[in-house]
């Protein structure tokens, strides 16, 4: 009787410390094949990599008038930097792509966004170095 009850201490341990290296063998591997996420940038650090375009004033096709302001973040300083040396071409872009809108595609936001991710895809495609994290529409006036 004492045999049967050590035999079976036995195999509950054994089984025991099977589960548990099992369960350790999971846990591990699941947190080495998650990458770590980065941590979102500071306020200053979205300052520092964005350029402000102020002020583009221009006739939609609609012939209604718009002024608009954005600010654009790239995901460096260096990219920042060179897209400040490029305004006059994101200027350029921002115009064009305003020539073919009308007041009714700034009817809600939809319009606006759709707007931002076009300049951005353009905007991308200009730059030698970095791209563009964000746009912000800082100001909009429609008459």
């Amino acid at each position: 009787m004492f045999k049967n009850k050590l035999v079976g201490t036995m195999v509950i341990i054994l089984l025991s410390l099977t589960l548990i290296g099992s369960i350790a063998v999971i846990v591990t591997l699941k947190l080495i094949s998650e990458p770590v996420a980065e941590a979102a940038p500071s306020i200053d650090e979205v300052i520092d990599s964005s350029v402000d375009i102020a002020d583009i004033k221009t006739n939609l096709k609609s012939n209604n008038y718009i002024s608009l302001s954005f600010k654009i973040q790239m995901d460096s300083k260096k990219a920042a930097k060179e897209l400040q040396k490029r305004e006059f071409q994101v200027k350029d872009i921002i115009i064009k792509e305003l020539s073919e809108m009308t007041a009714e595609d700034f009817e809600g936001k939809k319009g606006l966004k759709a707007l931002e991710e076009r300049i951005s895809k353009q905007v991308d495609s200009s730059m030698e170095t970095g791209h563009v994290v964000k746009i912000y529409t800082t100001s909009k006036v429609l008459q």
